[in-house]
């Protein structure tokens, strides 16, 4: 790893260093935390978690071939070189930063309140058409996952996006200090993580903290659709920030440099739309359902002008677009169509989720909707609320599970009740008792959507339809 010797590791650190000192200016080959992934010559750095302590497999580590740990304990007994620190956790974010540092790379950092991974996919799609591409994997996101992805970086990769997830304030200060980004894009500003930071203008300057590491002549790149971040134009943070947004939409007041035009709908199967840059026009298909995913594909394209690539590139990167389970992925079986969106949920990703659903005219529509965490306050009201959209919209079946998901029920019972709802709703208080007594009212032909936050594990749900 270039430059990661364990000189200018220890420095880093601000650690001590124990051992030979023939080994002080050679450089590791790999950093981890699991002590089962050690590589060769590499560095385990030690933390202690909920369920583990990374310190009780220091022994095991220098036995797989470990050149150095990193140890908030003395080590008395250790022979071998290891680094003493305070903080395993901040030593794992200096040294990811360290890095970042020495790499000629371009970083694009996502955040927003919805739509983070899918954004993160179709940027990536589209870079990938020019450029070699580094992006983050699953759900490494936060203050441990962001660093092992950039440990993940070559000296042959040319961009990185990282996914930047958080639920409190600092937490993204934090994290852009490590990512240091080029491209900063903000998808939305959403009704999540309430609970910690309050209300949507809290949401705001928590995921704004973004700014305050962007590169100097780094550009941000913000949907002017939301009405929140179309203010940020003047944010004194950053300069000349690049919009983008679906034309014709009532919340925008002036147009945004990167548009979406003539947008039409073309069911499951995706969107099409004429997408109009300062460098031209050129027709589009994105090949994944929702409006929401028109305004993902905007984001890829401004951030691909950005970096250089010409209108027929974008076009091929959105049109390779893939998305990943949990996060919208459409799955066929013999006779159902699913749609795989239960990684996580919000009011607003929960209602575009719907809007998806309500799209489809050739089957009868399930919803299969549960609990959404971290609302704070207004959790009863807010999921009341997407109960009553969910029978405004006409979904034939709604299938509520959870013990907030009650709430979905009464409010759609309170549509039904003004004869707004002829359709089914069902209950489960948990997701054991519709596993077992519920599923069997979902049947072959039909449209189904699974959606709920990540702890309610609605993929027992997904995998149990994909065998029916």
């Amino acid at each position: 790893m270039k430059g990661m010797t364990l000189r200018a590791m220890t420095q880093a650190v601000n650690g001590i260093y124990h051992g030979n000192g023939e080994d002080y200016d050679k450089e590791i080959t790999a950093i981890t935390i699991d002590s089962r992934k050690v590589a060769e010559g590499g560095l385990f750095i030690a933390i202690k978690g909920e369920r583990s302590d990374g310190h009780d497999f220091i022994g095991q580590c220098f036995e797989k071939g470990a050149a150095c740990v990193i140890s908030e304990k003395e080590l008395p007994d250790e022979e071998r070189s290891y680094i003493q620190v305070e903080s395993s956790l901040q030593a794992l974010k200096d040294l990811a930063l360290l890095y970042r540092n020495n790499l000629d790379v371009k970083v694009v950092g996502i955040t927003g309140s919805v739509g983070k991974t899918s954004t993160k996919e179709t940027i990536s799609s589209v870079l990938s058409e020019k450029y070699r591409v580094l992006k983050t994997l699953g759900n490494f996101n936060n203050e441990i996952g962001l660093p092992l992805t950039v440990f993940r970086l070559t000296e042959d990769d040319e961009v990185a996006v990282l996914e930047m997830g958080i639920s409190d304030f600092g937490e993204m200060t934090r994290l852009a200090r490590v990512a240091k980004p080029d491209y900063c894009v903000i998808t939305n500003i959403g009704q999540c993580h309430l609970e910690n930071l309050g209300s949507r203008d809290g949401i705001l300057k928590a995921k704004t903290e973004i700014f305050d590491y962007l590169k100097p002549d780094g550009t941000a790149v913000l949907n002017w659709n939301d009405d929140k971040l179309s203010t940020l134009d003047k944010d004194p943070r950053i300069t000349e920030p690049v919009f983008y947004g679906i034309s014709g939409d009532e919340s925008a007041s002036k147009a945004p440099s990167v548009q979406a035009k003539d947008c039409e709908s073309l069911g499951l199967a995706g969107s099409r739309f004429t997408l109009h840059t300062p460098e031209g026009e050129i027709s589009v298909t994105v090949p994944a359902p929702g409006k929401h995913m028109i305004s993902n594909a905007l984001a890829a394209a401004s951030v691909g002008l950005l970096l250089g690539l010409s209108l027929e590139q974008i076009r091929q990167g959105i049109e390779s677009y893939e998305p990943v389970g949990g996060h919208g992925h459409i799955i066929q079986t013999d006779g159902m169509t699913i749609m795989d969106d239960c990684y996580n949920a919000n009011p607003v990703s929960m209602k575009a989720g719907i809007d998806v659903l309500h799209e489809v005219e050739e089957a009868r529509t399930v919803a299969v909707i549960g609990d959404m965490f971290e609302l704070g306050t207004d959790e009863t009201k807010l999921h009341y609320e997407v109960g009553q959209y969910a029978a405004q919209k006409g979904i034939s079946v709604i299938i509520s599970i959870g013990s907030l998901a009650k709430n979905y029920e009464e409010g759609i019972c309170d549509v039904s009740s003004r004869g707004g709802y002829n359709g089914t709703h069902l209950y489960y208080p948990d997701l054991d008792e519709f596993l077992e007594k519920g599923i069997g009212e979902i049947r072959k032909g039909d449209a189904v959507l699974v959606k709920a936050s990540h702890a309610m594990h609605f993929e027992k749900i997904v995998k149990k339809l994909q065998e029916q």
